[in-house]
């Protein structure tokens, strides 16, 4: 699975300059890949080094796919689907990911061709956390969750765009139902077509 994510994040680039043109469309294809930082640790693998690695419900990698709509000159819609998850280094004997489906909806408010800022509704499914090998050991299930976005996004030209964004939500373990936060600050680059 990490190779094909590192395959993906190394070919959007490689997609991006296929398109030359200002995309002029209503309806464009949004594609997206970032990074995030937050929430509070989940479990802590230790390496027979004696080097140790937290992971944590709010950092990872991000990578998305969707729909954005242009109703007017001010207003805005996306819809994205996507894969976000924090990887553990791996190691020989085993490694740990927590992992989730994120469905996001978003309102944008436009307010020039450079700047729009955003809030909307994420739907976490699928979330757990599993490991192999050695950190088989970590595996656990978490209830689905909902949370909430605001996103401020930077279009550097028609088709390329810089999103800051803020994210609250919280995960909870099937079984135990210990509670774990996921608030997280992301940066993600977004090329539209």
């Amino acid at each position: 699975m990490k190779k094909f994510l590192i395959a993906c994040a190394v070919s959007l680039p490689l997609i991006a300059n296929a398109q030359a043109q200002a995309d002029t469309k209503p309806l464009r294809l949004a594609l997206s890949m970032g990074l995030s930082a937050g929430g509070d640790t989940i479990t802590t693998v230790s390496y027979t080094d004696g080097t140790r690695s937290n992971v944590s419900a709010g950092s990872g990698l991000v990578l998305s796919a969707g729909v954005d709509y242009r109703f007017n000159q001010y207003f805005s819609g996306q819809a994205n689907i996507g894969y976000h998850a924090r990887f553990t280094p791996e190691a020989s004997n085993g490694d740990a990911t927590f992992s989730r489906i994120p469905v996001e909806l978003l309102g944008y408010y436009n307010i020039n061709q450079q700047w729009r800022v955003g809030a909307g509704a994420r739907f976490n499914r699928n979330v757990k956390l599993s490991g192999s090998g050695a950190g088989s050991q970590y595996n656990r299930s978490f209830n689905n969750s909902n949370g909430a976005i605001l996103e401020a996004e930077y279009l550097f030209t028609p088709q390329w765009s810089l999103k800051a964004r803020v994210v609250k939500e919280e995960f909870e373990t099937t079984y135990s139902k210990q509670k774990f936060s996921g608030n997280h600050f992301g940066l993600i680059g977004s090329f539209y077509y």
